[in-house]
């Protein structure tokens, strides 16, 4: 941007002139600058990601700055605790000397300064208010970049030395003499969440997303850091192809996936790219989200047949790009152990999308709460198309009803609901609730537009269904059984898709103890006959009925539970059979 005399030129043409490979959040920095309606700016987010610097160079978020946006600008101080108040210049030495003697002038002896924040922004203070009362062409254009300024003005205030801060920054921001100057402030942490809300809301400061690289921003450094090598010889993946499926990963990961084959001498496989991927999109969400590689497609269900149509339709549309009809998310209902995760996971391998799992991001310390959500919903943003699987999704999500602490409930509530609800999104990042207890969840988040699809798992009814499913299982766990080792099987009605699991998880290791590599039907036999299915069938009846009530779509209703909608006389009074159910086990 330009500095001094920038005044006289319209905003339009500044803008213009600013080069085409600014990252968007540069451009927008700058249009509300040349606005004059804001001098200040908080950059959160991706802020210790490389930065294009022009000419196909990258640097740090300083130097570009420096050496980019204030490029032409008199004087640039920066300011952190452990460093100080100092010029930054980025790597120009001649212009370093220069502000250093400017610096000299209209700050003191920067080196002298002790470290402390009170003591550094007083200084600063003092260079504004000499500024503002110079002559027109005594004036300079100057920017202050404050780094981890979550460390001095905190969301919980810690004294009156942090309140002070505070008060000096909320200044300098509203003040008509500040933004009638060159002047502009810009202050930067990773965790917005983490600052005070009296600054981060404030309407004089401007907040600033610096979201991970998009899929033309990955690419163009992707051909950077190659140095010009071929692809073919690190990589099995062309970098387009790289680029494209990198998507929630920082150029510095990026950077680390080319080196690490390079001067490892390891081609970049398959394998070894899904294994570093995983990690460095965990490491990148600090463990906030589990990366799930899908083994299975729908295929592998079974069961639940109009379920399964209804998302393989839905993975067709998204597959060929007609987002536009993509659900906004599902919710997966019905009694525990009726498959709800499996389902999830195996939809995800037939869409080809990756699939990740919401992990506890509730803190006990102030502020941190919303910034581990904030940090997961940025990088789900960057990752799309992804599937988020939300399991217990009845706690793990909250309501905006909550209480009790000091409002971060319903915080995180508003942010969950907002981002479910924002269509932008829609089959870009594909939301799976799933839960046992659909009534406990907030209307708003199930409510069409957001978790729109209702489908409800029941336990299977008859053998028709069970005999498949034992079938199934064994594939899954890699056991061998034949059709015609499955004995008839009792407990009609009563057996979870869990429960198949664990008889035929017992039935095999029987055939491994006797020294056989295959189920034989006596094995199956002796497990059927000795499981004993769970009692707590009041709790798993308003399950079901709290599966049925919640259903979207008749079609995937079973036989018996829509013989039980009928005999209840339609939803009033299968509502009225699921309170009593429900006051029955409060009673307990």
């Amino acid at each position: 941007m330009n500095g001094a005399g920038a005044p006289e030129v319209g905003a339009a043409a500044r803008i213009a002139e600013l080069p085409a490979w600014f990252p968007p959040w540069a451009v927008q920095l700058a249009e509300l600058y040349f606005s004059r309606t804001t001098s200040m700016f908080l950059l959160g987010g991706n802020t210790w990601d490389w930065v294009p610097t022009g000419g196909g160079a990258y640097g740090t978020l300083p130097e570009f700055l420096a050496e980019q946006l204030f490029g032409r600008w008199d004087l640039v101080l920066h300011y952190d605790l452990a460093r100080g108040l100092r010029c930054l210049a980025g790597r120009r030495e001649d212009r370093l000397r220069e502000m250093s003697a400017l610096a000299q002038r209209k700050v003191g002896d920067l080196s002298a300064l002790p470290r402390d924040p009170a003591t550094a922004l007083a200084a600063l203070d003092r260079l504004v208010l000499r500024n503002a009362t110079a002559r027109e062409e005594d004036r300079i254009s100057f920017a202050v970049v404050i780094d981890h300024v979550a460390q001095l003005v905190p969301r919980e205030e810690r004294g009156a030395g942090a309140a002070t801060h505070l008060v000096t920054f909320l200044n300098w921001a509203a003040s008509p003499y500040v933004k009638n100057q060159n002047a502009a402030f810009v202050l930067v942490d990773a965790r917005p969440a983490d600052v005070s809300d009296r600054l981060r809301d404030n309407p004089h400061v401007a907040s600033i997303d610096l979201p991970l690289p998009t899929e033309p921003e990955r690419r163009a450094f992707l051909e950077a850091a190659a140095g010009g090598r071929p692809a073919e010889s690190f990589s099995s993946y062309a970098l387009p192809e790289l680029a494209k499926l990198t998507g929630g990963v920082a150029l510095t990961d990026l950077e680390l996936l080319v080196r690490s084959s390079v001067e490892a001498g390891r081609t970049l496989d398959a394998d070894r790219f899904r294994a570093l991927k995983k990690r460095l999109i965990e490491r990148q969400a600090q463990d906030l989200l589990e990366f799930v590689e899908p083994k299975w497609t729908l295929d592998r269900v079974v069961g639940h047949e109009a379920a399964k149509r209804r998302l393989l339709d839905d993975a067709a549309l998204i597959r060929k790009g007609r987002l536009d009809c993509a659900p906004m998310g599902y919710l997966i209902c019905g009694p525990v152990g009726t498959g709800k995760t499996f389902l999830a996971t195996c939809a995800a391998g037939s869409i080809g999308m990756p699939c990740v799992v919401l992990r506890n991001f509730r803190s006990k310390y102030v502020g941190e709460t919303e910034g581990n959500l904030e940090r997961v919903l940025r990088l789900l943003r960057s990752m799309g198309p992804v599937m988020v699987l939300v399991d217990e999704a009845d706690a793990a999500l909250g309501d905006r009803q909550v209480g009790g602490d000091s409002g971060v409930g319903s915080r995180v509530f508003g942010m969950i609901a907002s981002q479910m609800g924002d269509t932008r999104w829609r089959g870009q990042i594909v939301w799976v609730l799933m839960t046992a207890r659909p009534d406990l969840l907030p209307v708003d988040l199930k409510r069409q537009g957001r978790a729109e699809v209702h489908i409800p798992l029941f336990y299977p009814e008859d053998e028709g269904e069970l005999r498949p499913m034992l079938l199934g299982m064994a594939a899954k766990l890699g056991a061998r059984l034949g059709p015609d080792d499955v004995p008839p099987i009792p407990h009609l009605g009563h057996l979870s898709g869990a429960d198949v699991e664990g008889i035929v998880g017992r039935a095999w290791r029987a055939a491994l103890l006797a020294g056989r590599d295959q189920i034989a039907r006596a094995d199956l036999d002796r497990v059927l006959a000795e499981f004993l299915p769970s009692t707590q069938t009041l709790e798993r009846e308003l399950q079901e009925l709290a599966a049925i009530l919640e259903c979207t779509d008749r079609e995937f209703l079973s036989r018996g539970a829509l013989a039980r909608l009928e005999k209840a006389g339609g939803r009033e009074g299968l509502q009225q059979l699921f309170e009593a159910h429900r006051r029955a086990l409060e009673r307990r």
